[in-house]
């Protein structure tokens, strides 16, 4: 059938890891409770953050549908960014990009 907008896949909360989704659920509470705190109403943080209404109800809910990207983005915000997610030691994330990941010799996964 062409020309039908089929619905937009998401993960479902049954194959993410139990840490991720509470994690997110994390972020979503604090999104939450810092934008009311800071008195910014939902409409202007909706425009700050680039997000409709229902996404930022559904963030601040801790649905991990919500890209990170936009968890991110209204952490940053509220200025909690580097609280909630702090940077990662460039040893992780530094070096030859180009190496792969090889079986060891004589690795039989066979059962």
């Amino acid at each position: 059938m062409f020309g039908v907008d089929m619905p937009k896949r998401t993960a479902t909360a049954q194959i993410i890891n139990l840490d991720v989704l509470d994690k997110v659920a994390m972020w979503g509470k604090c999104v939450r409770i810092q934008r009311v705190k800071q008195r910014i109403l939902a409409d202007d943080f909706c425009r700050r953050i680039f997000v409709s209404r229902p996404t930022l109800r559904r963030l601040e809910q801790g649905d991990p549908g919500v890209s990170a990207t936009t968890y991110l983005a209204a952490l940053n915000v509220l200025g909690l960014l580097n609280v909630a997610a702090p940077d990662i030691d460039p040893a992780l994330y530094q070096g030859n990009q180009a190496i792969r990941a090889r079986l060891p010799t004589g690795f039989d996964d066979d059962f």
